[in-house]
């Protein structure tokens, strides 16, 4: 079975919140469609691994904020990256509270729903919602998984259903620097070696040396 047929299916980079008793959590996901109208449902695919998912479990709510091409990078990496049971992802970034759920304010649109059915996998919770709230936030594109691939060049967090082992390429002349927390590939003018130590990953913000050369 050659799974790189799957990269040609449709994905969007969203990110799924809820609530973690009082407190805000959420974490990113590439798996959300539109299954009915009337009344208007939304179906969500998120990891057993991932924290977000127990929380929305017992809160029973849950909203997709909906990232644009605009979005700020660094969303990804601080809602993909690391785990809402370690640290309080919302800190210092913009939200606002829809229907008891918080929703990211530098996203595009959002839907906020109420659980009513799940579907158990091996490894995902395919969460069935009800919509309850939606709007548009800000005319722009919508991020998909190619453009965040191709253009903010970072890849699928191991939680993500579509997450793939990269395969390592072994051209000397293809050596590029690579975040090792997010993935992603530097490609500016400045040689890497040539940047300065303070320089960060712009997904991430994870520090120089967690730069490996590929």
């Amino acid at each position: 079975m050659n799974t790189n047929a799957f990269r040609n299916l449709s994905y969007g980079v969203y990110i799924i919140s809820t609530l973690d008793g009082e407190r805000p959590t959420g974490c990113v996901a590439n798996s959300a469609m539109q299954i009915t109208s009337s009344p208007a449902t939304i179906a969500v695919s998120v990891n057993h691994d991932n924290y977000t998912n127990s929380c929305i479990q017992k809160t029973g709510k849950f909203a997709v904020s909906i990232l644009s091409e605009e979005s700020d990078a660094t969303l990804i990496g601080t809602f993909g990256f690391q785990s809402g049971k370690e640290v309080n992802k919302f800190d210092g970034v913009q939200a606002l509270e829809k229907e008891g759920i918080p929703v990211i304010a530098d996203a595009c649109a959002y839907v906020v729903c109420k659980v009513i059915d799940k579907m158990e996998t091996a490894t995902h919770t395919v969460f069935l919602g009800e919509v309850i709230d939606a709007d548009v936030l800000k005319k722009a594109e919508p991020m998909t998984y190619a453009y965040y691939h191709k253009v903010v060049k970072g890849k699928s967090p191991k939680n993500a259903p579509t997450y793939l082992p990269e395969e390592k390429e072994e051209k000397a002349d293809d050596a590029k620097w690579v975040c090792s927390i997010c993935g992603y590939v530097y490609d500016g003018e400045t040689p890497f070696e040539e940047l300065p130590e303070d320089f960060r990953c712009p997904i991430c913000k994870q520090p120089k040396e967690k730069f490996v050369k590929q």
